[in-house]
């Protein structure tokens, strides 16, 4: 397993060891001692499941409090993964970063928290696993437009099927960040 650190400080790109043959491949998906090795400490308490369709976009989300840490990974399709800084104090505060995750390289992304997440499915359909380090909590979820000119995320889509919910979050520099 290797695990390569990302632009945006804290976030990591984990790229497993992928073993095929003719029966088709096998992989670990979650390894503790191994993530902890490479600087991931984040007890998992909850795992989620997205299914989308081409172009759909979900995000921008995250957790105020206690926030939450997510590990994404992609088990049929393709989606491009974004996230954004939302730590106050941060140098890259509103800066984002995107990777493309698959199902064919099997690479996950470790998100700390203080981050928002949102991803765009590219494939003609997308199951998206990941892990958060504190269960879902809709008092404190927060989100901001997946399309504020001032973050200016370049979604990789043409014609983006967007929730209403996600298409009426106010713009990030409308949220309160203190």
């Amino acid at each position: 397993m290797e695990i390569q650190e990302l632009k945006l400080k804290g976030a990591k790109m984990i790229s497993p060891k992928v073993f095929r043959d003719g029966r088709g491949f096998f992989l670990e998906s979650h390894q503790v001692e191994r993530y902890h090795e490479g600087g991931i400490d984040t007890p998992f308490v909850q795992d989620n499941h997205s299914y989308s369709v081409q172009g759909t976009i979900r995000g921008m989300h995250f957790q105020s409090e206690p926030g939450q840490a997510k590990l994404v990974r992609v088990a049929v399709g393709r989606i491009y993964d974004v996230i954004v800084d939302v730590r106050p104090d941060s140098p890259t505060f509103g800066k984002w970063e995107g990777v493309y995750l698959d199902d064919q390289t099997h690479q996950q992304l470790f998100i700390p928290v203080g981050f928002a997440h949102g991803f765009c499915v590219v494939s003609p359909e997308a199951h998206v696993l990941y892990k958060a380090s504190a269960p879902y909590n809709s008092e404190t979820e927060k989100g901001f437009r997946f399309d504020d000119p001032e973050v200016g995320i370049k979604w990789p889509v043409k014609e983006a099927i967007i929730s209403e919910r996600d298409r009426a979050n106010p713009y990030f520099y409308e949220l309160r960040w203190s």
